[in-house]
């Protein structure tokens, strides 16, 4: 068969992409599940074992401690032993872990299985984004990736519904069976990447031409080869300690501050959604119905900065994002005291717009770094955001006990404001650049 001069980063989707995006944002549905069924289960668990809100903090912190380490570690083992291995790590931690929290005793013995599901979600990050970044064509690739974060708030969604009927329905112990059903999901998982094949663009980075070539031809087709593949040169070789001095540390600082400042809120709701609610004067159903539909809005939010991703472009897409979720967090400190309506208004505003930053932390970090360190640069990325996150979600509990829920308020808007800042002085537009262009330095 005659061969084809069309980079493959210009081809239709086909039936192997759509199928790799599932797998892989799975992944993200399966992330958004654990950390937040936390958010449902800590008071009834915390009640059941006996420990206070030092532990309380502590536990729900204690999964984005584990994405520090998780990062890192993805990032390290999926550039080194490839993709395709490390894909299957994420959910046999999943389905471990989970089960493990069914038998659960004491808080330490649920922080720890907290910080394992925690690792296990911060090698996905860089994983299963790079698989899947690494086979799109480039006018798929920001949409497909900001995709994850949608499914991520879809399983956030799911386990609070999911949870709340488990409550319900499953007696004086259903928090323990809140907190293992993630391992079905995570099981599924497994069972759907069964089959995936390794990124080409890495086989190619570490020199291992003719696989490459294989798996090129059975996804796009016998009339492909490594020459349809743009790629950086081989002979670039950058580890992550050299980032810095390769001239990438710009683009390091600005996804670690703006991914940092986009989740810090975020998490922090998630962990604490019905007592921040109740803060907030809305008691009982009030705070469970408010809980759900925010989460059905946060998706709402991503689903149209998604569809915006292209059109509007990566950087004005950020910008307009942090500033209108930034006023809604100064809006709900400030009119902290009025009925339920403005809450829940003030509230929903906060998780619609919001979503334009939110898929962006998983595009930008993938597009703006080259093969050779980008599972890297997006683990060390995951880490570094999630040192705030976790902070941010420990104070959450302290915060509104000592200085009440308007200065609360108040700090989220400061920390989404700040990314503003960042993101107006830093922010690139890469949306129709493919690969090579978006990683080369200027």
């Amino acid at each position: 068969m005659a061969q084809t001069n069309r980079s493959i980063e210009d081809v239709p989707l086909n039936r192997f992409h759509r199928l790799l995006t599932l797998r892989s944002a799975g992944g993200s549905f399966v992330d958004g599940y654990v950390l937040s069924l936390i958010g449902i289960a800590l008071m009834p668990t915390a009640a059941a074992l006996g420990f206070n809100s030092f532990w309380e903090g502590l536990i729900a912190a204690s999964a984005l401690i584990g994405i520090f380490f998780g990062g890192f570690l993805g990032g390290w083992l999926t550039n080194h032993f490839g993709r395709r291995r490390i894909y299957f790590v994420g959910p046999i931690l999943f389905v471990l872990a989970s089960l493990g929290q069914y038998f659960v005793q004491d808080a330490q013995t649920l922080f720890l299985l907290r910080l394992l599901i925690g690792v296990a979600v911060g090698i996905e990050y860089p994983v299963a984004t790079s698989m899947l970044v690494e086979f799109l064509p480039k006018n798929s690739r920001g949409p497909r990736l900001a995709g994850f974060i949608v499914i991520w708030f879809v399983g956030a969604a799911a386990a609070y519904v999911v949870g709340e009927l488990i409550l319900r329905l499953g007696g004086p112990d259903a928090w323990r069976l809140v907190l293992a059903s993630a391992a079905l999901f995570g099981a599924a998982l497994f069972i759907l990447r069964l089959g995936t094949p390794e990124s080409p663009r890495w086989l190619l980075s570490k020199g291992r031409d003719d696989e490459a070539e294989k798996i090129i031809k059975g996804v796009y087709g016998p009339e492909y080869s490594l020459a349809n593949l743009p790629e950086e040169p081989r002979s670039l070789k950058l580890s992550v300690w050299s980032l810095m001095r390769a001239g990438y540390g710009r683009r390091m600082l600005f996804v670690s501050v703006f991914w940092t400042c986009s989740i810090i809120p975020v998490f922090a709701v998630y962990a604490f959604a019905p007592r921040v609610l109740q803060s907030l004067h809305l008691e009982g159903d009030w705070a469970s119905i408010g809980s759900v539909a925010i989460t059905a809005l946060f998706v709402v939010g991503c689903i149209a900065a998604t569809r915006m991703i292209n059109s509007l472009g990566r950087r004005n897409l950020l910008i307009f994002s942090f500033l209108t979720s930034g006023l809604a967090l100064f809006g709900l400190g400030l009119f902290h005291d009025s009925n339920a309506l403005v809450i829940l208004l003030l509230f929903g505003a906060y998780a619609l717009f919001i979503g334009g930053a939110q898929v962006l932390t998983l595009v930008y970090p993938n597009e703006i770094f080259p093969t050779e360190i980008r599972a890297e640069a997006v683990g060390i990325g995951t880490s570094i955001s999630r040192i705030g996150a976790a902070v941010g979600t420990y104070l959450v509990p302290i915060g509104l006990q000592d200085y009440g829920i308007q200065q609360t308020m108040y700090a989220a808007a400061l920390i989404t404001m700040i990314g503003l800042i960042v993101s107006w002085a830093m922010a690139p537009e890469t949306r129709s650049l493919n690969l090579q262009q978006a990683a080369a330095l200027d």
